[in-house]
């Protein structure tokens, strides 16, 4: 009989034991090296009597190992579908994103949550929960307006108006216009009660928990009345704390691939999160699936918010984290970047109808496309 690695197989160290786990089955085990060393010689079909030779273990020991982990589902006999074929169904589609791809969807697929019992609540409020609030207290500061006049354009207008823009005009934003823009997406809609964890806000996105763990960093180049720099938003006082004065539109560019939606914006916000906000609730793995939906809400606010209000949006999820992060000043452990946002006046063309990347769909297009 010939036996071969599963192939959705993760390893990784935890302090001092050794682990591997089956990302389909959800079976972990801490191994030794003999174990580890069993499942990478039979990386393909193989018989023990071979890897024993080849290992030079004892093959009555191989053996027995081999039992072991074909039982617990490490290993795959050539009897299995062909070499474990029944586990390969469906996967095509993950290819392309290889093992981490897998590893980071099916790594929380199936997570217990923790049980909200009283019990829980108290074990997890026994300690200060991390402030709803980051702020720069020593940092210059720049405070908004605070009145904002209604854009007048009826939901379903914004809704079908919003397009994804990468060519802006070579014009500052109205101070006005930026400041509406962040406090109808990043400020403070109101405050609840929310029993054993305190006051927490609420914006006009969701949030799991209303623990809003995402804060907001603007990279200015073009707002008028507003010195180029990279900004904090404080929620709070509606208000910007400098943290880095100059122009620093083109190392954020860098980051981003060199793409021109934010290449050409007078100003881009970047969302980060600070993971203790939203971990100190939830204890689960799951929750991280929570973060960046919570990112993707706050995204989908930003571009009708800018629409409503005249810009172009534009986000992006392709950026160096690293570059990102050390241009804004954060560790990215404690607290990562998630997602970049820009927004300009749309470039129009000589029939006054913005520049968009891709024009209404044709013929041609019709044809190559494959609807069914």
């Amino acid at each position: 009989m010939k036996y071969r690695s599963a192939k959705h197989l993760e390893c990784f160290w935890d302090a001092s034991n050794f682990f591997v786990k089956n990302l389909m089955t959800k079976a972990r085990i801490s191994t030794d090296p003999i174990a580890a060393s069993v499942l990478c010689s039979f990386s393909e079909l193989r018989f023990v009597s071979d890897v024993a030779q080849e290992i030079e273990l004892d093959e009555n020991v191989l053996d027995s190992e081999v039992a072991s982990l074909l039982s617990l589902g490490f290993l795959e006999s050539e009897e299995q579908g062909g070499a474990g074929k029944h586990t390969e169904e469906g996967f095509d589609a993950w290819v392309p994103w290889g093992k981490e791809g897998l590893s980071f969807y099916f790594s929380t697929r199936g997570a217990p949550f923790t049980e909200s019992t009283d019990e829980v609540r108290e074990e997890i409020t026994k300690d200060p929960s991390p402030p709803v609030f980051k702020e720069y207290k020593d940092a210059d500061r720049i405070f908004l307006p605070r009145h904002h006049e209604d854009p007048g354009h009826s939901y379903q207008e914004v809704l079908y108006r919003r397009r994804t823009h990468r060519d802006f005009v070579d014009a500052p934003v109205r101070r006005e216009v930026f400041s509406a823009l962040m406090a109808m997406t990043f400020g403070v809609k109101d405050f609840i009660d929310a029993q054993q964890f305190g006051a927490l806000m609420l914006r006009t996105s969701p949030a799991g928990g209303a623990r809003h763990e995402l804060e907001a960093y603007a990279v200015i180049t073009g707002v008028a009345g507003i010195a180029p720099g990279i900004y904090h938003y404080n929620v709070r006082e509606h208000s910007l704390e400098l943290l880095q004065e100059g122009e620093f539109r083109d190392p954020l560019t860098r980051a981003c691939d060199a793409q021109s939606g934010v290449g050409e914006a007078p100003f881009s916000v970047v969302l980060t999160s600070v993971v203790s906000r939203l971990s100190f609730k939830y204890r689960h793995p799951r929750a991280y699936r929570v973060m960046l939906m919570n990112s993707g809400h706050l995204g989908q606010t930003f571009a009708l918010t800018a629409t409503a209000l005249g810009l172009g949006p534009f986000q992006t999820a392709a950026f160096n984290d690293s570059a990102v992060e050390e241009l804004l000043g954060v560790d990215g452990v404690r607290e990562t970047a998630l997602y970049v946002l820009s927004a300009g006046v749309p470039a129009v063309d000589a029939n006054g109808d913005a520049v968009l990347s891709h024009p209404p769909m044709s013929l041609e297009g019709s044809r190559k496309a494959r609807f069914e």
